[in-house]
């Protein structure tokens, strides 16, 4: 997944080569970044690997011309300059060598230890696999990556840094090939960085990625900063020395640092609220850095004082902080300017997590092996990740996954017992019962929302408290992907429904093949297995179950998998008889290959028939619904279908009601349904005027009967003036 490859083969790199020194100043550079906190013996190292990495690029040349070594060692000062650990500059050093020259890891083990070993492993480029198409080849790169950031946080680092380098240098790059790495750095490793906590990287590649991939769009945001009124920046340095002097006077030590906002950020604000250049005001910010916690409330509670804040704008992110471990007060002031001004407060060491995130305390050297909060973060997130890869049927899904997980966006949560956790933005209930354990989210049924009953898709907001109700019965159906936006229980739903699927379908299969194969005078066990073998290699299919699947999904039609199966035991064609007047009858527990269409909504008790629907199985229709003269145009496709016996589980069913338009009626009828134990799903107004109204209850109900009894008791009351069911 690296951009920048290099341009020459390389010739094997022998022991008794000797080094070429093709960048001397910039390994130098190097070197004396890296002995600003390693100690000496340890600066030998990075030479050592210097060497290694000059040998075995050697001839080998970037696309601007430079030696290809140039870029290995600039990723290694990137790193440096967060103050990563010898392995990790060493790695960053050799972490093209395996794919692009005769170098072997063995060597380099032998070298560097096993752990540079591995992390050369990690990051080195993937092996060329056939995949269907780019998309996909971009998907499952990534998805290793992942998997090997979860062996060791390091090679994400270099990775990052990896990325960084080619970002600052892809001028060099064709144009389509600059916006397809550009696009890539903002959906993916600019989000990365955020979700670790390293701003510093993930503003350089927003900068960069947003300049790649709109360069006239950045020239024309960045020349207007550029060109801002002298007034608003002699503005920008009242307000610092005002804040300077009130901080001075409650005694609060600190230093003050004002910025410009990005032209990436400024365009992110544009775009999302729709406003000019000239409506966003907040191009400026200030950072207070203070020495201690309770400093940064009192140096709060002076900025307050000075400048009136914004409503609804501050934020406490100390108390409760990001997912990535970033820390910090955030207050909008209200200026003397005319522009409010953003204010962030936070100490020393929040501010070094900030900037550098899960590397501001890299502790792999540590006496008692303890990571620091951001790593132990950066960390979980990494192996909720592992358990999403395990579940999700394609690298194409994986993605779409991760991708809702690095959004910044989040609302942070309580449980009954005071712990917080964090979502995504728009959350609801079902995405929290997912976070709580994928058991509790597979048998929830509703939630208590501050004490409030709630149900699955209510959406929650930062500071609510949640408690999630669960019943032994209740399980996952395919409505609930609508109501959820976190990765992890996306995947959880979907790993359940297609399990149940699975195993719903072969069994309806195994019903659809006996009756087709009936209809020839056949049966299953009278079909021989090398015969049956034969047909399921043909087919790139692997077990029988398989088929099975494919018949009840209508990938397959029964009757011709029959024909195939019965010409290959005698060599002749059979005619069907007329089939079976026996229906497939079903129990409502076949959900994962059964579809109960809005246009009729079948209850068990209606007369239905089966139509077989490519990839949905059988879609059950009420004999008597309107599309069933359009659909019997495809007879092949007609499943005849009942109901068994014992039917179990809730069926969507709807009534339509004419009342009259009166206070309190809404709330009359649907008590009326409450009574019957019928759950309302949804209520629709569809027309309304003075006198009367129109309005349609969604429900579910047990059966027809149960369905009678209800439009029994809601056209009882005085102001139901007709009921029907829709």
């Amino acid at each position: 997944m690296h951009d920048s490859s290099p341009a020459a083969a390389a010739p094997a790199a022998t022991a008794n080569q000797r080094a070429p020194d093709p960048c001397p100043e910039q390994v130098d550079e190097l070197v004396r970044r890296a002995a600003t906190y390693l100690p000496a013996e340890q600066l030998g190292l990075i030479r050592q690997a210097y060497r290694l990495g000059a040998i075995a690029h050697d001839g080998q040349t970037r696309k601007s011309g430079e030696a290809y070594i140039t870029h290995p060692v600039a990723v290694a000062t990137v790193l440096a300059d967060l103050g990563m650990d010898v392995e990790t500059l060493c790695a960053a050093i050799l972490h093209d060598v395996l794919e692009d020259t005769p170098i072997e890891r063995e060597r380099i083990a032998a070298e560097f230890g096993e752990t540079v070993a591995e992390l050369v492993d990690g990051v080195t480029k993937l092996d060329k696999l056939s995949f269907r198409d780019r998309q996909e080849a971009a998907a499952e790169s990534f998805r290793k990556m992942l998997l090997a950031m979860a062996r060791d946080l390091r090679v994400i680092l270099i990775k990052l840094a990896d990325r960084l380098h080619n970002m600052r240098t892809i001028d060099s790059m064709s144009p389509d090939a600059r916006r397809r790495i550009a696009r890539e750095t903002l959906d993916i490793y600019a989000p990365i960085a955020q979700r670790l906590g390293m701003n510093r990287i993930k503003g350089e590649l927003q900068e960069l990625g947003f300049r790649g991939l709109y360069p006239r769009r950045h020239d024309v945001i960045t020349r207007r900063i550029r060109t801002l009124p002298v007034s608003r920046r002699e503005a920008m340095d009242r307000i610092e020395a005002a804040l300077d002097q009130r901080l001075t006077q409650e005694g609060i030590p600190h230093r003050i640092v004002w910025r410009v906002k990005s032209a990436y950020s400024i365009y992110r604000k544009m775009k999302l609220e729709q406003k000019s250049f000239d409506q966003v005001m907040d191009v400026f910010g200030f950072r207070v850095v203070v020495g201690r916690v309770m400093e940064c409330y009192m140096a709060l509670g002076a900025v307050h004082s000075l400048y009136k804040p914004v409503e609804q704008r501050f934020r406490d992110f100390i108390a409760i902080p990001k997912a990535n471990g970033y820390q910090s007060l955030h207050t909008l002031l209200f200026s003397p300017f005319g522009s409010p001004v953003e204010v962030q407060i936070r100490t020393e060491d929040m501010d070094q997590v900030a900037e550098r995130g899960i590397a501001a305390h890299w502790l792999y050297k540590s006496p008692n092996g303890s990571q620091s909060s951001a790593q132990s973060r950066a960390q979980a997130w990494l192996s909720g990740l592992l358990e999403n890869q395990k579940a999700a049927g394609s690298s194409i899904e994986f993605l779409d996954n991760v991708k809702v997980d690095l959004f910044p966006d989040e609302v942070y949560l309580f449980s009954p017992k005071g712990d917080i956790l964090s979502l995504p933005r728009n959350a609801t209930a079902l995405d929290y019962a997912y976070a709580v354990h994928t058991d509790v989210g597979d048998h929830a049924v509703a939630a208590r929302v501050d004490k409030k009953l709630a149900p699955l898709r209510a959406r929650l907001a930062s500071g609510q408290t949640v408690e999630i109700i669960t019943a032994p019965s209740a399980t996952p159906n395919t409505s609930w992907l609508d109501w959820v936006v976190s990765s992890r229980a996306r995947t959880s739903i979907r790993h359940f429904l297609k399990r149940l699927q699975h195993e719903d379908a072969v069994e309806l299969g195994h019903r659809m093949l006996d009756r087709a194969l009936e209809a020839v005078d056949s049966s299953l066990d009278r079909i021989p297995p090398k015969v049956l073998d034969q047909y399921l290699a043909d087919s790139r299919l692997r077990r029988l179950e398989e088929l099975l699947s494919e018949i009840a999904l209508g990938n397959r039609m029964a009757a011709q998998v029959a024909q195939v199966l019965t010409r290959s035991v005698d060599g002749q064609s059979h005619v069907p008889h007329a089939p079976s007047a026996e229906k497939i009858l079903i129990t409502g527990a076949e959900r994962g290959v059964l579809t109960f269409p809005d246009c009729c909504l079948p209850v068990p008790g209606d007369d239905i028939m089966g139509y077989l629907s490519t990839g949905k199985g059988i879609v059950v229709h009420r004999a008597d619904c309107r599309n069933v003269p359009e659909l019997r145009k495809t007879p092949e496709r007609w499943v005849p279908i009942g109901w068994g016996r014992e039917v179990s589980g809730d069926f969507r069913s709807a009534i339509r009601v004419e009342v009259e338009n009166k206070p309190g009626v809404l709330a009359r009828v649907a008590n009326a349904i409450g009574e019957t134990e019928a759950n309302i799903e949804n209520v629709e107004y569809q027309d309304r005027d003075q006198q009367a109204a129109v309005i349609v209850f969604t429900m579910n109900v047990r059966n027809r009967k149960h369905l009678a009894d209800v439009i029994r008791k809601v056209r009882r009351l005085p102001v139901v003036i007709g009921v029907q069911r829709r």
